[in-house]
């Protein structure tokens, strides 16, 4: 069966009938102009750990399918048919498309406060939110498509809707690499929707911070910039005077004091054979195991045609990416579940190779923020302030998940099979917006740290036992020391002078300086 997003509307209209429907959106338009409008802790939703999806009806919450308008081309009528089987393709694209909740290997009891315990710190490293895709993929899916279209011939079968379709954006250029801003998963309002969401869930701690001028950390890219500024105006307000955006460079001279580790470590840059460029090899290796069958699915039904392997990986890249523009996207529904799940795990095998615990410079490199968390968990909320925001790119979590090893697998991935039970999955970990937040919880008179990666709790390997899969502060120190030792000096590991710098300066609170 194949799937692809599509609007809700058919099967709402068709299973609840009007007034069911009309409700809903009521229910809906109420809260969206009350968050928007006011997005401060004087309208915050009480309790503890609430989800502003606990608003809506249950079938309209994690629900963010096409809206209205719809391009002529029909979707197939899989699409259509409103099933129930447990599939969804944004759980497949492996980084390429929306934000997603993390539904695998979480605790229970969903991010839920724990009965008799209180959050009093929260760090939160995020990737940035939805946008066009990369000047070099953008190109090569605009070449792809001019090479196919110059052919000449009507497209049949899977690629039928190809004959009327158009890229996506009318200015590729403008848009390259930027953030998505229609649809109902534009980045703009995916960042803006996520502050009004964490600060509703954490108003208590903005109000423990209030007057002070509370830091937002953003790496030094229009996109992530862009994402942290969307961010704090649903966060504190918009124009707020109680938060600023810092820019952190991504200097490749700037060492240990970044947020981009993979940019300033030069082994890293520079070592071809396990480096950064190792994820592309890789990458091809396992490609070369999945695409060609489809190539010849694909031109069997369009006689004259070819297609390379890059090609077929443009037009699955395109699923997501058109997603977080439009809506929904034809490109979904061109490939099979299969080749769906061999697309994921193509795009697992390029993150643990490039950044991941497939490189031996990641768990250094993702120590530096790790670590420097690690130290304001210790302080706590009195000595260094409640709220902390990083946002970055997608290369800079994966580090930091190597060195925490949250994904940890006992063998490296191979690239000639799907590894069926791997925990590296990074679908649900960085997605476009995704996010990786440590709280503090205080629990009677014991601190605690637990993980919400995307709206799951993710339990420490060997640190669970505490309330609601936390990890007891203490252990969770000793813990992150021990991966460290593991990891090895970033200056060390990097090939990097003795007096370059070895740890984040920036990250903390202004009104919080240390003594």
């Amino acid at each position: 069966m194949i799937w692809s997003p599509r609007p809700l509307l058919y099967c709402l209209l068709q299973r609840m009938g009007i007034f069911l429907f009309t409700i809903s959106a009521m229910i809906c338009l109420f809260v969206t102009v009350m968050l928007l409008f006011s997005p401060s802790q004087s309208l915050a939703v009480p309790g503890d750990g609430l989800n502003l999806q606990q608003l809506l009806p249950s079938y309209l919450q994690t629900q963010h399918q096409a809206w209205w308008g719809e391009p002529d081309y029909q979707a197939s009528s899989s699409q259509a048919d409103c099933k129930k089987d447990g599939w969804n393709v944004l759980y497949h694209l492996g980084g390429n498309g929306p934000w997603i909740e993390k539904t695998d290997d979480v605790a229970e009891g969903g991010i839920k406060v724990p009965e008799g315990c209180e959050v009093d710190m929260v760090h939160m490293m995020s990737r940035h939110a939805e946008r066009y895709p990369t000047k070099n993929a953008g190109i090569r899916m605009i070449q792809m498509l001019e090479r196919i279209k110059a052919i000449g011939k009507p497209f049949t079968g899977a690629l039928e809707f190809v004959n009327s379709w158009e890229y996506f954006t009318n200015s590729p250029d403008q848009h390259f690499e930027q953030l998505t801003t229609t649809g109902p998963y534009a980045g703009v309002l995916e960042a803006f929707t996520t502050g009004v969401k964490l600060g509703t869930r954490y108003a208590h701690l903005w109000n423990s911070s209030f007057p002070n001028v509370t830091h937002l950390w953003a790496s030094e890219a229009g996109r992530v910039i862009d994402t942290a500024r969307h961010f704090s105006a649903g966060f504190f307000g918009l124009e707020s005077k109680l938060a600023k955006v810092i820019v952190v460079s991504e200097a490749k001279d700037k060492g240990g004091d970044t947020l981009t580790p993979g940019d300033t470590c030069k082994k890293y840059v520079e070592d071809a054979e396990k480096g950064h460029d190792n994820g592309y090899t890789m990458l091809a290796k396992y490609q070369s195991t999945y695409l060609p069958a489809i190539s010849t699915r694909l031109s069997i039904d369009n006689p004259g045609y070819s297609f390379t392997n890059a090609e077929i990986y443009s037009m699955q890249e395109m699923c997501g990416f058109e997603t977080t523009v439009r809506g929904w996207s034809p490109w979904c529904d061109v490939f099979t579940h299969s080749e769906w799940r061999a697309f994921e795990y193509a795009r697992d095998i390029i993150h643990f190779y490039r950044a991941g615990p497939g490189t031996p410079y990641s768990r250094a490199m993702g120590h530096l923020w790790l670590n420097a968390t690690k130290n304001l968990l210790i302080e706590g909320s009195q000595s260094a302030g409640p709220l902390y925001f990083s946002f970055v790119h997608d290369g800079d979590i994966v580090p930091m998940l190597a060195s925490l090893g949250l994904l940890e697998d006992e063998q490296d991935l191979p690239t000639t099979h799907i590894a069926k039970y791997r925990k590296w999955k990074t679908s649900q970990v960085t997605p476009m917006g995704g996010r990786v937040l440590f709280e503090r919880l205080t629990c009677a008179d014991r601190k605690f740290v637990r993980i919400n990666v995307n709206d799951g709790i993710v339990p420490l390997p060997s640190c669970a036992d505490g309330p609601g899969g936390s990890c007891e502060l203490e252990n969770f120190v000793e813990y992150i020391d021990a991966r460290g030792r593991l990891a090895g000096d970033f200056r060390s590991v990097c090939g990097l002078p003795d007096d370059a710098a070895r740890e984040p300066s920036f990250l903390r609170q202004p009104a919080f300086a240390k003594t």
